[in-house]
């Protein structure tokens, strides 16, 4: 998976095609991230101590990963990634567009 925490995505299909916002979890097991902002729904929740007034929460609800796709910082502009190595082993990901680097993956191999 080539999406992160803190990561600015832009969502492709759906309601809620061309917004873009900040990525809160990653969920690695089902493949959804939970984008802020997006895909937003009510939860009606039921009076209690914790609730004492009861009624519709909104909250957003996670969206498959194939769905979304990352926005480089420096071309803005929604992009596929690739994983470059360096020299010294490290992997970082980078923009297909502008062939910007995005952020590093692994660290550098010690041999």
């Amino acid at each position: 998976m080539h999406i992160r925490i803190e990561d600015t995505v832009e969502v492709l299909t759906g309601d809620e095609r061309g917004s873009r916002g900040r990525v809160l979890r990653v969920d690695h097991s089902t493949g959804k991230v939970l984008v802020e902002g997006v895909n937003r729904v009510y939860k009606h929740v039921r009076r209690s101590q914790r609730n004492p007034q009861g009624g519709r929460l909104s909250r957003e609800m996670p969206v498959f990963l194939s769905n979304v796709m990352l926005v480089c910082q420096e071309c803005d502009v929604a992009t596929r990634t690739g994983v470059r190595t360096d020299n010294d082993g490290s992997k970082h990901r980078y923009c297909k567009k502008c062939g910007k680097a995005i952020g590093q993956i692994a660290p550098p191999k010690n041999r």
